[in-house]
């Protein structure tokens, strides 16, 4: 397995990832529930720079062949509603929607936004690599705060990420969902 920057081309694999982990949020975005038009929504935003979904921001694992199994979304919390913007402004573009959300991070940290691996590898130790790469790249190397948000129904998540290091700062109600907010420092 090799984990390098994604590349734009890659828009559509990595978009299906991601929806992986947040597939009811893209529903959101889109106003209705069709895997296609969530997948096209979020892969349009992996293909551009400059937002919270862009493949400037995303890490892919890979097998020998190629083929994407993995990816982890990373940004400077205190860019977080610049990247946004393009995002709020398709919504309400596309659908006449003006969407709002609590902020997920904040300055002092960069976020971990999205992190999914692909059914066929789970299990294979591929999700916790991609967080060591990130520890690595982010909190050992740049010496930055790492963060992310893990669902209060999904205690399997919190345990790898406890078992990792990273340790729960604060509780957060977004999207619809009762979260906590874990570090890595």
């Amino acid at each position: 397995m090799f984990i390098r920057p994604a590349k734009k081309t890659e828009a559509t694999q990595i978009a299906e990832l991601i929806n992986l982990a947040m597939l009811e949020i893209t529903y959101q975005f889109i106003g209705e529930e069709n895997r296609d038009k969530a997948n096209a929504f979020l892969a349009h935003f992996v293909a551009q720079e400059n937002n919270q979904y862009s493949y400037q921001n995303i890490f892919v694992a890979t097998e020998e062949n190629g083929s994407i199994i993995g990816q982890i979304s990373i940004y400077d919390g205190a860019k977080l509603q610049e990247l946004r913007k393009p995002i709020w402004d398709k919504i309400k573009a596309d659908r006449d929607v003006k969407y709002w959300a609590e902020d997920e991070t904040q300055a002092g940290e960069f976020y971990i936004d999205t992190f999914a691996v692909s059914p066929l590898a789970q299990g294979k130790g591929v999700g916790k690599q991609l967080l060591q790469y990130a520890i690595d790249e982010i909190v050992h190397k740049q010496h930055h705060t790492l963060g992310l948000l893990v669902d209060k129904d999904n205690p399997n998540a919190k345990r790898l990420y406890e078992r990792i290091g990273f340790k729960v700062v604060n509780d957060i109600h977004i999207f619809g969902k009762d979260m906590e907010h874990m570090q890595y420092a």
